[in-house]
């Protein structure tokens, strides 16, 4: 009975949406509804306003009543995993009843169906929330907004009940289903998935808010400022859904990277820009009145690369170990939500342009200067990653097989993304609308002096290749220079938005260190060991102990004993495994990790290699050999240090926004009802 609860919330889910999309056209098509709305913003209701008639009401209570309802149908399934019903062919094929309860849960999401229901409940929540909660815009803007919310969510509905329905069931039910990928049977799974949806969801309300904009013609500093926190919440979601996706990766699959341009971390890594983008376009208008095309486009290329991830990673085109592995059905419909979704906005764009003035001028040395040329140097990079992404793809269909991967996206990307640094370090000490060089001349030159004397002094310390070079001077002109503008500020009066801002420029100083001195310093070693051997790795000795069986909950394991000792000190136990599940029926690395303040010690254990002495047989006490990889990486936990810093100030500033926001609301709160009092 669950199956069908949560199958009939879903529909009823969907029921509500179409009827919340029909309430908001008809609104804005009649007339008197801005005549109507019009009177009733800015202050408390009375008796003197006319009553709000028509389909209008009913948008924000269906709105709500859908988010409760898809909530509900996620919230039924995931009892259902919890209780491995396996009479649910979804449950069935991704769980097992031998599987700890974490995984269990985490297997709601860890797969196809399960992962879009939390999409579009996820979805679902942030237009009940704008519903509830949101007041500031024209009501008429409002309707226009959740009428494209529901737009987009109600394709969504159809894509799951018609193409992905997670609630199906199976006769005859197996006695033990078919169990989760290894790979998925982490922690990681519980936060990576969740963070990364919430991020595009977000951005899925910044492109509401952006076409309702549109719709209405209200491209307006109020409608910036009423997006900007949404908006910001999506950015900081899609931060610590990246770099929670980038420790995963790297410590589950034994490879010993954190970034590997595949074409779904490529997928998550594109909206991100792009929000990034649509974030400081979006404060220039709130708080100067510019860059108002650019702000609406930004919203639309966002999501659209929202939906574009969505489409590779569900449509069956690529290969990759994040990629899901279903029939080229779904992409297609997909694809069809990614044309309708994008395709109109950009329609209703080229339409309304004309209506979407220019704004505020300002001059090129001033903030907003820096921020187009970051904005520009952003969508370059965006640009250069969409078409490494998707040009194996497009070979592949003429039959050439390319591959592009570091050797494109590092040098290529370094033409934009170096002096888009540059600009990060000194375009926060700027003036809004105009500066000169006179004033800030002598904080530039702190700034370039401190780069470039890094820079000198690591090439003649360490030699290192170019990229790293560079990579580290500038980490250090963006953490000098996201501190100065605290400089003859008090420091208990800074605003939060101040504080986040200074906190995410150096976030990502103390990331594009950890970048760069992994890249250059990494030491690795690849070896046949024999029990009670040795091996050095940059400053640690490595003895292999002892190898031994381990059996978990639902596999096996060869455990490696690794006593490590750093420059002679005192040993530390490390335990790699090897492990073998029998639900799915797979091998998998398990990473151990040597953390200090200055790096990682990274070890892997293979299998068993064949012993170079004749006439010995595999398994001889003392003369096997069983196969270690070995990394030394210098400072790679500051790249997850930066990404966690980065995020922090991103909330910082969305925490300073709304408490600010809820002071205005409530002092014209009171200044309404003495008003209303008075005259009364």
């Amino acid at each position: 009975m669950i199956a069908e609860f949560g199958l009939a919330a879903l529909w009823l889910a969907a029921a509500l949406s179409a009827l919340q999309l029909l309430a908001g056209v008809l609104a804005l098509m009649r007339p008197e509804q801005a005549a109507v709305t019009a009177g009733r913003r800015g202050h408390a209701p009375s008796v003197a306003d006319p009553p709000e008639t028509g389909p209008g009401p009913l948008v924000r209570p269906a709105a709500v009543l859908q988010a409760a309802l898809c909530a509900t149908a996620f919230a039924a399934l995931l009892v259902l995993f919890a209780r491995t019903d396996l009479s649910v062919s979804l449950v069935a094929d991704n769980s097992h009843v031998a599987k700890p309860m974490l995984y269990k849960l985490t297997g709601t999401w860890g797969n196809h169906e399960g992962s879009m229901l939390l999409w579009v409940t996820v979805m679902a929540l942030a237009g009940g929330l704008i519903a509830a909660v949101e007041r500031r815009l024209p009501e008429r803007t409002m309707l226009a907004t959740l009428a494209a919310q529901a737009f987009v969510a109600l394709g969504f509905y159809a894509f799951l009940l018609f193409s992905s329905n997670p609630f199906t069931r199976l006769s005859p039910a197996p006695p033990q289903g078919m169990g989760l990928n290894p790979l998925l049977q982490d922690v990681g799974l519980a936060l990576h998935p969740p963070t990364l949806y919430a991020g595009y969801v977000g951005l899925s309300v910044a492109f509401s808010f952006a076409v309702g904009a549109l719709v209405t013609r209200q491209v307006t500093p109020e409608f910036a400022k009423v997006m900007r926190p949404w908006v910001l919440g999506a950015w900081v979601f899609l931060t610590l859904g990246i770099t929670a996706g980038s420790y995963w990766a790297y410590y589950e699959l034994g490879w010993g990277g954190w970034w590997f341009w595949d074409p779904v971390e490529n997928a998550s890594l594109m909206p991100w820009l792009a929000a990034t983008a649509l974030l400081h376009s979006a404060s220039v208008l709130a708080a100067r009145d510019a860059l108002r095309a650019w702000t609406i486009m930004l919203g639309v290329l966002a999501f659209s690369m929202s939906m574009l991830g969505t489409f590779l990673v569900r449509s069956g085109i690529l290969t990759s170990v994040h990629a899901f592995a279903v029939d080229p059905q779904r992409g297609t419909f997909i694809l069809a939500l990614l044309l309708i979704y994008i395709g109109g906005a950009l329609v209703l764009f080229a339409l309304r342009a004309g209506t979407v003035s220019e704004g505020e001028r300002f001059a090129p040395l001033s903030r907003e200067g820096a921020l187009v040329v970051n904005n520009v140097a952003l969508s370059a990079i965006l640009g250069i990653v969409l078409l490494g992404t998707l040009y194996p793809l497009l070979t592949e269909a003429f039959g050439v097989r390319v591959s592009v991967g570091p050797p494109y996206f590092n040098p290529v990307g370094a033409i934009f993304f170096l002096p888009m640094l540059v600009v990060l370090a000194v375009g926060p000490l700027l003036r809004w609308r105009g500066d000169s060089f006179k004033r800030v001349s002598r904080p530039v030159i702190m700034v370039a002096a401190v780069g470039l004397g890094v820079l000198l002094l690591v090439w003649l310390l360490t030699g290192i290749a170019l990229l790293p070079l560079l990579g580290m001077a500038l980490a250090a002109m963006v953490g000098v220079g996201s501190f100065l503008p605290l400089r003859g500020r008090s420091l208990l009066r800074l605003p939060l938005p101040v504080w986040g801002m200074v906190i995410a420029h150096f976030g990502v100083a103390v990331a594009l260190f950890g970048m760069a001195a992994d890249s250059a310093f990494q030491t690795e070693r690849l070896v046949a060991s024999r029990v009670g051997e040795t091996i050095r790795v940059g400053p640690f000795a490595v003895e292999l102990a002892a190898v031994s069986p381990t059996a978990g909950a639902n596999w096996t394991a060869i455990t490696a004993d690794l006593q490590v000792r750093y420059d002679g000190g005192a040993p530390r136990s490390m335990a790699p495994q090897s492990r073998s599940f029998w639900a799915p029926q797979q091998e998998v690395s398990e990473v151990a990790l040597l953390t200090r303040w200055n790096g990682q010690l990274y070890a892997v254990i293979g299998g068993e290699a064949p012993s170079e002495a004749a006439g010995e047989t595999m398994g001889q006490s003392g003369t096997s050999r069983w196969q270690l990889r070995l990394w030394w990486k210098p400072f790679v936990t500051f790249i997850w240090y930066g990404g966690l810093l980065i995020a922090l100030g991103g909330t910082l500033s969305l925490v300073g926004r709304v408490s600010e926001d809820l002071r205005r609301r409530t002092r014209r709160g009171l200044i309404a009802g003495r008003r209303a009092e008075a005259l009364a």
